[in-house]
This record gives C-alpha cells, structure tokens and sequence, in this order.
C-alpha cells in the first residue's frame, strides 16, 4: 500500500481548532447553495440521503428540508451538537458504515480531497447507493491556492535553498473523471468554477485557512517551524505579484463538482458502433469528403 499523502489524524485536530475558534464559512455557505441549486434541477425524488464529511453541517440541514426527505443522515469529521432534522453519526470517509443499497442520494462538500484512498471511498459510495441513486460532491481542485503555492515556492528557494510541500496536490478534473468511471458511477460528470477572495494581506488570508481548517496536515510536510524571514519573504512576494491596483490580494479557491449514478436500466446509454440511422453530413448540410481528400489546400508536412 501506498504511503499515505495526508495526516487525517492532524487533519481532523486542525479542523476542531478552527471549529472551537469559529469556523469560518464563507466558502461552505457558497458551495451550499450551488448545492442546493444543483439538487433542484434534478427531477428524480430521493428519501435516504447521507452527507459525508462536509465540515460543517449545512449540506445535512439543506438535505432535511427537502419536502420528499424520510431519513437523513450527516456522517461528520467530529462530534458535534446534534441538531433536529437529520441523524448523526461520528465516520471515517474510508470505511463508511453503510449497507449496500441503503440510501439514495449522498452528498459531501470540500472533504473528500482530504481522503487518502479517493477511489476506495467512490467505490463505497457506489455501492451504498441504490440503483439509480446519486452521487454529488464538491472537492477543492488544483489551482487552489496557487498564488499562496508560488509565493512559498519563491521564497523557501531563496532564503532556505529548498522547497517543501505546503499546499496540497489536489485533483484534477480529468482525474476525477477517470475515478468516477472506475467506481462504476453511471453518467459521470465533472466541472469546475474558479472562485477569487480578496484580502487586505496575505496574513489576512493564512488566518483564514487556519479558521477553515486548511492548514498544511501533508504527511511529508517539513517538520520544524517556518522561519519568519521565509514567512515575510513569501508574504512580500504574494503582495508583490497577486495584488490588485488597490492593493488587495486575490486568493484562488477551484470548485471541482462531480455527480454520478448508481447503474439502472433506465439510464441512458451509449449507442452500438455503427448503429446510427442519419449520416452527420446529411444532419450538418455538407458534403461528405472521402478518406484520401481534402476540402482545401494541403501543407507539405515531410522534412525538407
């Protein structure tokens, strides 16, 4: 097995550090309505609904409210005050403690690109749901944090001769795709939406990510403290480069949204190689050019 890249036990300190000191949930509440947007252009009605992770719980209340919801359950990072609407249950996102075809719908917002066996908790998720159940979640992408990943990058190089991993590699929308599909998930569909915070300063923004609980928890993180001359480096570099004319600094936060099914007969599918009964040119109102042809002058691509 391969090591692992992230420290959840870290991860799951730093996120109760931010939740005891007031989380902040700007980011959560942006990515909860788009959920709730999403969930409503979906005409399929679903009764047995888990949210998985989400670090706080606004994707379990939204769930609750649905007028078709029956159970609904919020399988959190932590214990936390239960509330009235939904269950709740304490899980590790890589051993989920769900039945095979038990729910219908599961949702999970900015935490599975924490998860260090993604593809073995898809395949969870996958079996869980029911058939023509839904999967719908939302993971920090790769250009997240790019301004920050550079201004460090930059300044580690200079001042200590060496970079170490501070930001997370997270994944990609092609990477997402291909998981998606090795799952078993039907119909899967990955997009991504680039969302810019601007702050009064760098420090501004790394208070905010120690108050989201998105600190470096990377199991290969360097493990003595950063030096303050490779901190104000690395601040003066991110003014100088990611600063609007007014002086604010913008932070890159990348929404990756992945949903897929649980296989039914109903779905759509993909049609059998050669068993279209309309030509695309007839459809396009051209002329069908032959192998061998071309419509227009050709380019001499051999060597000279």
């Amino acid at each position: 097995m391969d090591a692992p890249l992230f420290d959840t036990t870290l991860a799951r300190r730093r996120l109760a550090r931010a939740r005891a000191a007031g989380y902040a949930d700007f980011l959560l509440a942006r990515v909860a309505e788009d959920l709730e947007d999403r969930l409503a252009a979906v005409l399929r009605r679903f009764t047995d609904a888990v949210d998985l992770g989400t670090p706080a719980s606004a994707a379990a209340r939204l769930l609750a409210r649905r007028p078709e919801a029956a159970t609904t359950l919020r399988l959190a990072p932590l214990p936390e005050p239960a509330e009235s609407g939904f269950a709740l249950a304490v899980a590790d996102p890589e051993a989920l403690p769900l039945g095979p075809a038990s729910i219908d719908l599961a949702v999970s917002l900015l935490a599975l690109q924490g998860v260090n066996d993604l593809p073995g908790t898809l395949i969870q998720l996958r079996r869980a749901l029911r058939p023509d159940g839904l999967f719908l979640g939302c993971l920090l992408g790769g250009a997240t944090l790019t301004e920050l990943r550079q201004s460090f990058g930059q300044a580690e190089s200079e001042v200590e001769g060496g970079v170490s991993p501070r930001v997370a590699p997270f994944a990609a929308v092609r990477e997402l795709g291909s998981l998606m599909q090795r799952a078993g998930f039907a119909l899967p569909v990955v997009d991504a939406e680039t969302v810019t915070v601007r702050y009064a300063d760098p420090f501004r923004l790394m208070r905010d990510l120690r108050a989201l609980g998105l600190t470096n928890v990377l199991a290969e993180r360097r493990r003595t403290p950063l030096r303050r001359d490779t901190l104000m480096r690395a601040a003066a570099l991110y003014q100088e480069r990611f600063a609007d004319p007014d002086g604010r600094v913008r932070a890159t936060f990348e929404l990756l949204w992945v949903s897929g099914w649980a296989p039914h007969a109903s779905q759509q599918k993909p049609l059998r190689p050669g068993s279209a009964q309309t030509r695309l040119a007839d459809a396009l109102g051209t002329t069908e050019l032959h192998a061998g042809l071309t419509s227009g002058p050709s380019k001499d691509r051999s060597a000279p």
